[in-house]
């Protein structure tokens, strides 16, 4: 088997495992803030570990990447949080498809970040996935478990579209390993001192699948995403990202028995098919603004 097909098969294992993550805000009987604090240790110590077993340096380049890594974290902190709130209010396949608005909500708010316009096609993607979001909201009272999940869940979205622009402009020089490690390391940080007594509580069960959670699916993911970008290119892995609510959606289905509603099911393919297609424009207007740049180089 080549290095291409190789990389594909892995790549889709990893997105898997990213869609996985999901379960465990089922799984594990803590709260959302819990759950990200125990995550980001046990992927804190996996990561730092790679970076030295592979003998990668561990520190940044500079004060300022230092204070963007924190800037980052905390940004990471309130998404995950939020991420797993939204799951447990509502349900994993209405808040893994709210948070798959991140990719249009980055089209509509990357302006203010960088040189790009907004075209009426965006627009269209912006319409679609509120179209998608009304689907899924099954009233507009917030006493709705349902309802108040998809909005948790599309506040992640933000606060993941910002933190990805932000990384994009600021921290992209780094692995994603890298960049992981110390952003699982600031989140540790800032939610060490709110963690509850229900921690310690908890049942080796729990602690074993907070262990599975910083592990096998946070930390290995994002060492795997490093090795499959060397033969992919980033088109391709995004294409493939799109795919991580379809396989969360899937998976608490078969292992936690969910049955999602036709309205959730139809507002998912509406938001994801907004996501896929932005992810095709967003990369076909670098590719044009980069061969422009080369002809006036």
């Amino acid at each position: 088997m080549d290095a291409v097909k190789k990389s594909l098969i892995s790549l889709h294992f990893t997105i898997v495992l990213l869609g996985g993550t999901a379960l465990f805000s089922r799984l594990v009987p803590l709260s959302a803030s819990d759950i990200t604090l125990m995550r980001s240790i046990f992927a804190c110590i996996a990561l730092f570990g790679f970076l030295t077993l592979s003998k990668q340096t561990i520190r940044l380049a500079s004060k300022k990447d230092y204070m963007v890594a924190i800037g980052l974290g905390i940004l990471m902190a309130l998404h995950w949080v939020s991420y797993f709130a939204a799951m447990q209010f509502a349900s994993i396949s209405v808040g893994m498809i709210a948070l798959f608005t991140f990719p249009v909500i980055t089209v509509l708010i990357e302006p203010f970040f960088e040189k790009t316009r907004l075209v009426w096609q965006d627009m269209v993607s912006a319409v679609t996935v509120i179209v998608g979001v009304y689907l899924i909201v099954p009233e507009t009272s917030l006493e709705n478990d349902i309802t108040l999940g998809v909005v948790i869940g599309i506040a992640s979205a933000l606060l993941y579209a910002f933190r990805n622009l932000l990384h994009r402009k600021h921290f992209k020089h780094y692995s994603g390993a890298k960049a992981m490690a110390w952003q699982t390391l600031v989140i540790a940080v800032l939610l060490l001192p709110i963690g509850s007594t229900e921690i310690s509580a908890a049942p080796i069960s729990a602690w074993l699948m907070l262990l599975l959670l910083g592990t096998v699916f946070t930390a290995l993911p994002h060492a795997l995403i490093a090795a499959s970008l060397r033969h992919l290119r980033a088109k391709t892995f995004s294409l493939i990202a799109c795919m991580q609510p379809f396989y969360g959606v899937v998976l608490a289905v078969l292992l936690l028995g969910e049955q999602p509603t036709w309205g959730t099911l139809l507002g998912g393919l509406l938001i994801t098919s907004a996501s896929v297609y932005e992810t095709l424009n967003t990369h076909k207007i670098h590719r044009q603004a980069a061969k422009e740049h080369a002809k006036q180089c």
